[in-house]
């Protein structure tokens, strides 16, 4: 598989053009995870992707939608048999989410849960302000002795993150992350066998465009001048990366 990108954490289905842009990913070669907000939204996401080569989709259950879709949880676990992916779950002890913390918490465990009675799952994990409580839920569950975590715009302490490491999380990076000076001692800390490169569109934007999955060629630069080598030569670390993610 000639990959010639990596967006590992996108929402294509958040996009007017969804259709269009799973089948530009496809046409371009960008190897896409499209992470969905809710259960509802799996059935389509999976019929347009199952028979793809570069687009995945993930089953998901946004923390911050909690409040409104905790209800959804046993629609989740019924479509989780077809998903080899995860996403987007987690946690948001942020100020606007805060008061769903409690709920966000016991619907994450019993995914978490869920997830490492079946195995062989690869997630892509929320963890505002809440890492070291997901730690200690992938711990308590033994997520990582089947599964695969990969923690997407972390944010969490450079102790958190060594724990991340220490257990054998990925982390997907993207371009306001690594643009961002507060960031450097962070991302100096995880190993290059760890990275990811992701979007996390449409919320981030460029110019006042939302990106889109090709975008991620500018963090791809970034990540480069930070690593001191070619964008090729990181480029292929990624896909490397995302090769023994997903073995």
């Amino acid at each position: 598989m000639n990959i010639s990108l990596v967006d590992y954490h996108c929402h294509l289905d958040l996009y007017p053009d969804f259709e269009r842009l799973v089948s530009e990913c496809e046409h371009k070669q960008i190897y896409t995870l499209t992470v969905t907000t809710t259960p509802r939204a799996w059935p389509r996401n999976f019929a347009l992707t199952k028979d793809l080569t570069f687009v995945r989709a993930a089953l998901g259950l946004h923390p911050q939608l909690i409040e409104q879709y905790a209800n959804e949880l046993n629609l989740w676990e019924q479509y989780l048999p077809q998903a080899k992916f995860i996403g987007e779950i987690g946690l948001d002890a942020g100020p606007g989410f805060y008061k769903s913390f409690e709920k966000q918490t016991a619907v994450f465990d019993h995914i978490i849960k869920q997830c490492s009675k079946y195995g062989d799952k690869v997630l892509t994990i929320h963890s505002v302000r809440s890492a070291s409580q997901i730690l200690n839920i992938l711990e308590k569950h033994a997520l990582l002795k089947n599964n695969k975590a990969v923690l997407h715009w972390f944010s969490g302490s450079l102790a958190e993150a060594r724990r991340a490491i220490n257990m054998g999380c990925y982390f997907s990076i993207n371009l306001p992350m690594v643009s961002n000076p507060k960031n450097i001692d962070l991302l100096n800390i995880i190993p290059k066998r760890l990275v990811l490169t992701e979007t996390d569109g449409p919320f981030t934007v460029t110019n006042g465009v939302a990106q889109k999955p090709e975008n991620v060629l500018l963090c791809l630069d970034k990540i480069s001048t930070l690593w001191n080598q070619s964008i090729q030569e990181t480029k292929m670390t990624i896909v490397n990366n995302l090769v023994a993610l997903e073995s």
